[in-house]
């Protein structure tokens, strides 16, 4: 489970550099498409709703990947990827959420 939880570190760390660069502004990290109803007078706080949900999956990532480390018995293993599951449910439903209000829908 070792090998697990540094994949769900690794990539916990990737959404926080990202998750960080978007809520300060940057959100022509965000592809063009999910972007072309936003006033520009909401790209900042567009950026800073959007962060919030790479933030959500990267301790969804982090709590999912310590879960892992606690051993290798089957109910640890269901416990870490129903953790991990549920989370990213949450965190799609927050990146939904924004992209309805901000965008005016997915697309």
């Amino acid at each position: 489970m070792i090998a697990y939880s540094m994949i769900m570190f690794v990539t916990a760390v990737l959404f926080l550099v990202f998750g960080i660069a978007i809520y300060k502004g940057n959100t022509k990290l965000i592809h063009d498409y999910h972007q072309t109803n936003i006033k520009e007078s909401e790209r900042q706080e567009y950026g800073r709703a959007f962060a919030k949900g790479m933030f959500a999956i990267c301790a969804t990532l982090l709590i999912s990947g310590i879960i892992a480390l606690f051993g290798v018995e089957s109910a640890i293993l269901v416990t870490s990827l129903f953790v991990l599951t549920a989370g990213l449910i949450v965190s799609i439903i927050i990146l939904v959420k924004v992209q309805k209000k901000y965008n005016g829908g997915l697309f």
